[in-house]
């Protein structure tokens, strides 16, 4: 891969603290690294540039999936606890829309983890759409431990995930969750073992590449957004959704590919 520069109107962007990105046009593939070894602790002005940066790989055509992944042996301890005390109370209420970029991000977004997933790092990867964890991984929200709760939107996504019972387990205990036992509470997507780590992502993203990027931009929406309404409101977003799609030449292509009986060529459109 070759490091991603960003456009110049990105000014945000121009110096990368605490990451990196990469790119590969070949596999349409953008990876942003965490880059400061061994816990990749996340300062305030990273948590920012970590929405730019997201923003900025979304409007990328060269770019069909993002990996978030990390250096050395952990993904993130979670967050600078001393940054917390040098920002606003209004500043830090707010810390959640930054997190939520991954969310926000119309492509595939894939949580690369293994070792300590703590914190804000956690709430990073829970923003993702899938977390593929190593069997070194262990996942937690230890914010109990110093007074505080979790801010960036980790506590309401692990609710919706996981339910009421084993997030006030989790989350009151600060309790640490390893890899195999988060893929059978359902917040990791699959976990595999340490060797594997890199295979399996990869093996995700050239799936993910296969599939029309107009129908899974499509999805993503309709997923994110149907699970903040009750099941009626979702059917109904998902209809509406699915009519919209019925004129996409990506749909039409789906079809006369499945006729023909060969592979479909998918232009996004």
């Amino acid at each position: 891969m070759t490091p991603y520069r960003f456009a110049s109107a990105d000014s945000l962007l121009a110096d990368l603290d605490g990451f990196r990105v990469e790119i590969d046009e070949a596999v349409e593939r953008a990876d942003i690294v965490l880059d400061r070894p061994p816990f990749n602790i996340v300062s305030m002005r990273q948590r920012e540039q970590f929405s730019a940066a997201f923003a900025a790989l979304d409007r990328d055509p060269r770019v069909r999936v993002i990996v978030l992944r990390a250096e050395g042996e952990n993904f993130s301890s979670g967050g600078k606890i001393t940054g917390f005390m040098e920002m606003t109370p209004e500043h830090v209420s707010e810390l959640a829309v930054n997190i939520a970029a991954p969310e926000r991000c119309r492509k595939p977004v894939i949580a690369q983890v293994r070792g300590y997933c703590f914190g804000v790092g956690f709430e990073l990867s829970l923003a993702c759409d899938f977390r593929i964890a190593s069997d070194t991984a262990q996942f937690a929200l230890p914010e109990m431990r110093i007074g505080m709760i979790p801010g960036s939107g980790g506590s309401a996504r692990l609710l919706h995930m996981i339910g009421i019972a084993r997030t006030k387990d989790m989350v009151m205990r600060a309790k640490r969750i390893p890899g195999r036992q988060a893929a059978d509470w359902g917040f990791v997507t699959e976990c595999v073992a340490d060797t594997e780590l890199e295979g399996a992502v990869t093996a995700l993203v050239n799936e993910l590449r296969g599939f029309s990027p107009l129908a899974q931009r499509t999805i993503k929406g309709v997923l994110n957004s149907g699970n903040n309404v009750p099941v009626n409101g979702a059917i109904e977003i998902e209809g509406q959704a699915y009519g919209r799609l019925r004129g996409s030449e990506d749909f039409k292509e789906g079809v006369e590919s499945f006729t023909e009986k060969r592979k479909p060529v998918f232009t996004g459109v």
